[in-house]
């Protein structure tokens, strides 16, 4: 009797000893984000905040990081309202520009949110508030999709002419090895593929995707992918999806989200597990990229200098890099 009640004891004991070493083995080989964890924004390393002097610098990358508002809000002489989704191209063009004017140096902000809440900010006198900060900064310049850029000039917010100056095309990003094996459009209706696609309600390129995913597939194939997927919650819809669908895929939360493919080729470039599948010509669509200086701009000047400068060949070169085109007269805007 003794020798079984001895047993009897030693197997809970044996339980607590395996339930212990799987918690403790299963803690040591999950991924637990940190302040330097490069899955959370900002990717630039503090490239993109052109402020000379910046203090106390403290940034937690899961909780506090204001990833698309740079540089100091203390006295600009430029101010740049510039769409989000080229975000990366900003650091090394500020570079360049500061080294052609330098009288600018230290003293340039810009945003990199979605155009369509940049338009919501300008309509707002140029305050936004994100968590518990609010501020104003009214922009100088304001940059987006050239059908974007000409209904502000319309509505006397922005003033003509327009500039175009690159064009970007549409791409299928993915985590690295493209573990479902998505090859088009079309694989987005699949059951087991989660995505992640632009809010039309926020984002303008949610109107170019739409128009692929109708050339690639149809109604049906948009309908599933923008309506019957979001209801079922296989699919979510981003707000800032040039933060929100990298993050989301290397977090494992979706399989795939539709974006513009210099995202994808900066996000390759950046080291992060993330891959690209191209969208044929047939069921792509291209955007034409364009700005315009804001009317009533405290800084006309700087607007103007920006606006020539974005044209230039080293600016060309910088967007070239992340595979955008120069802008050629007569290229139509979707």
């Amino acid at each position: 009797m003794r020798a079984e009640r001895t047993q009897r004891e030693h197997i809970p004991i044996r339980i607590r000893t395996l339930v212990c070493a799987a918690a403790l083995a299963l803690i040591a080989h999950t991924p637990l984000a940190t302040a330097a964890d490069p899955v959370y924004p900002p990717w630039q390393h503090g490239a993109n905040n052109p402020a000379l002097n910046k203090g106390v610098e403290f940034t937690v990358h899961e909780a506090d990081n204001l990833a698309d508002f740079h540089g100091n809000l203390n006295d600009p002489l430029l101010v740049i309202y510039y769409g989000g989704n080229s975000f990366f191209t900003m650091a090394p063009l500020v570079k360049a520009f500061e080294a052609k004017f330098p009288h600018y140096k230290g003293r340039i902000y810009f945003e990199t949110l979605p155009p369509g809440l940049l338009a919501k900010q300008m309509a707002n006198g140029g305050t936004i508030t994100v968590g518990n900060m609010t501020w104003t900064v009214k922009p100088d310049a304001y940059f987006a999709g050239l059908n974007a850029v000409k209904a502000l000039i319309e509505n006397s917010v922005l003033t003509g002419p327009p500039v175009p100056y690159v064009t970007n095309e549409l791409a299928i990003m993915v985590a690295a090895d493209n573990p479902l094996h998505i090859t088009g459009l079309i694989d987005l209706a699949r059951p087991e593929v989660r995505l992640a696609m632009p809010n039309p309600e926020f984002e303008g390129v949610a109107r170019q995707i739409q128009a692929s995913l109708l050339k690639a597939g149809g109604e049906p194939l948009k309908s599933m992918v923008y309506e019957q997927k979001v209801k079922t919650g296989s699919a979510v819809l981003t707000q800032i999806h040039h933060r929100q669908t990298p993050l989301f895929i290397m977090q494992g939360k979706v399989d795939a989200g539709v974006t513009w493919q210099s995202e994808v080729a900066f996000q390759s470039q950046a080291g992060h597990p993330i891959a690209s599948v191209t969208i044929p010509p047939e069921h792509n669509t291209t955007e034409i990229y364009a700005g315009a200086a804001v009317k009533g701009a405290a800084h006309p000047q700087a607007a103007s200098d920006w606006l020539d400068f974005i044209r230039l060949p080293e600016s060309l070169l910088i967007f070239a890099g992340y595979g955008f085109k120069p802008y050629v007269e007569g290229t139509k805007a979707p």
